[in-house]
């Protein structure tokens, strides 16, 4: 009998996963290229979905998915004489990140605020709502909430609002960039 390599794909019993890498056109463009160029991506999948339910809150009612199998991905900014640092916080949907305290102490600011939405968009190259830390500008840091990585399934952002990628939580440390950061979310 042939041994079947193909890995598992991360699934939620009300959406149909398919591999990632098998449907660019599922995904924001810079998630694609992310995708195509990472190892762990083997693992990830993505699913359909409503646009109109791409907020977390709206997506776990309308699928029936917990609030702690969802990933959140803000994009915070603070400057340090002169020159501005950003970071992508991934937190567990239940949870918000810990931008004025944490997360100003990590990018080493006096004051840390949200990325304004329009930049975001622009600078990522991903809709308002489907922004995940696949796929980010060079020099962006990406931050992990260590409550993702117990996690089975995690659903993050696809890059845009009509989809989802499915993340087995210990492979979010895997992520080019990541770093893991213990209570990022409270």
């Amino acid at each position: 009998m042939p041994h079947d390599d193909r890995v598992t794909l991360p699934s939620l019993p009300s959406l149909t996963s398919l591999p990632a890498t098998e449907h660019p056109d599922l995904v924001a463009a810079p998630v694609a290229a992310a995708l195509a160029a990472w190892p762990g991506a083997a693992e990830v999948a993505v699913v359909g979905i409503d646009p109109d339910l791409a907020d977390t809150a709206a997506m776990s009612e309308a699928y029936d998915i917990p609030m702690t199998a969802g990933g959140n991905c803000v994009v915070v900014a603070g400057a340090r004489a002169g020159e501005e640092r950003v970071a992508a916080c991934v937190v567990r949907a239940d949870t918000r990140a810990d931008v004025n305290t944490l997360v100003r102490k990590m990018l080493d600011v006096r004051k840390a605020s949200f990325l304004a939405m329009e930049r975001a968009v622009a600078e990522t190259g991903m809709e308002y709502g489907g922004i995940t830390p696949l796929g980010l500008p060079d020099g962006w840091r990406v931050l992990v909430h260590d409550a993702l990585l117990d996690e089975p399934v995690v659903v993050i952002g696809s890059g845009v609002r009509r989809s989802k990628l499915l993340v087995p939580g210990r492979v979010l440390a895997d992520l080019p960039g990541a770093e893991v950061v213990p209570d990022l979310g409270r």
